[in-house]
């Protein structure tokens, strides 16, 4: 467990304020499990964001009647803090009984809060329902590997010795996979994801990509660290000239994470899959 969330209201019992209260938020410091891959605030060898989407926002307007919407928050990759989920949740949950002007003194408020505790300014986007419900949902891009036929035995940690490349072959491609699954550090319930990966290197063997990452499967692990893992496994192995990695996880008490990491600076889109 990483040691700050042993103090954070995750897994434990919570009062739901329904007011707002912006000392709901609880930070957890990245640089611990930075430190687990050999990597610090200042080797950071990616770029990206971490998207939240809510899908359970709701405040009042000043006459009392009550708005609903979607949230959606993108952190940096690099900012000092993750800030813990269930925190999140009752948070934005203390915004359900409490008045706003105008959906844009809740985005102003939003962003103040939520980079106060992310360490680094979050961007904020508050959706109409009829807006996000148009834009429907997509499919991962390049070739899904989950139907390759392989054999596992092992699921308890993430086994990067399992990766396998040909380095005599070249190539650029995009590769996806909805097995992803680990487990949160704090509680153990499943976290269900799917991963997409695009690189310009060596060719990875499909097969042994899909056991290392089954090999998550009772990994206990966030949402971030578990992407800036398969990063940096991928990065040792292939040397690649271009790499990026992200995944998409299904929601949880009305809130998905999705984490990307990038070599480059790339044009992120925050786009729902089937599961979402």
């Amino acid at each position: 467990m990483h040691p700050a969330a042993e103090h954070s209201p995750l897994g434990k019992s919570s009062e739901y304020i329904s007011t707002y209260t912006p000392s709901l938020l609880f930070p957890i410091p990245r640089a611990a499990k930075w430190a687990e891959l050999g990597l610090s605030a200042d080797t950071l060898p990616y770029q990206g964001v971490d998207f939240w989407n809510c899908f359970e926002l709701s405040w009042l307007l000043p006459s009392g009647k009550p708005v609903v919407a979607i949230g959606e928050f993108s952190i940096p990759a690099d900012s000092p803090n993750i800030i813990e989920s269930k925190s999140f949740k009752l948070y934005l949950n203390s915004l359900n009984q409490t008045p706003f002007d105008s959906t844009e003194a809740l985005e102003a408020c939003l962003v103040e809060d939520l980079s106060a505790a992310a360490g680094k300014p979050v961007g904020v986007r508050v959706r109409r329902l009829a807006e996000v419900e148009a834009e429907g949902v997509v499919g991962l891009p390049g070739t899904c590997i989950d139907d390759l036929d392989v054999s596992i035995s092992s699921y308890e940690h993430p086994q990067p010795e399992l990766l396998r490349c040909d380095a005599s072959r070249r190539v650029e491609e995009s590769l996806h996979s909805h097995l992803l699954k680990s487990n949160c550090p704090v509680t153990s319930q499943p976290d269900w994801g799917s991963v997409a990966v695009h690189y310009r290197g060596p060719a990875l063997d499909h097969a042994s990509f899909l056991a290392y990452l089954v090999s998550f499967r009772q990994h206990s692990d966030f949402h971030e660290q578990c992407v800036e893992r398969i990063f940096m496994d991928l990065k040792r192995l292939l040397d690649p000239q271009e790499l990026t990695v992200y995944a998409r996880y299904v929601r949880r008490g009305g809130l998905d994470i999705n984490p990307y990491r990038s070599m480059s600076a790339v044009t992120l889109e925050n786009v729902r899959l089937v599961r979402q």
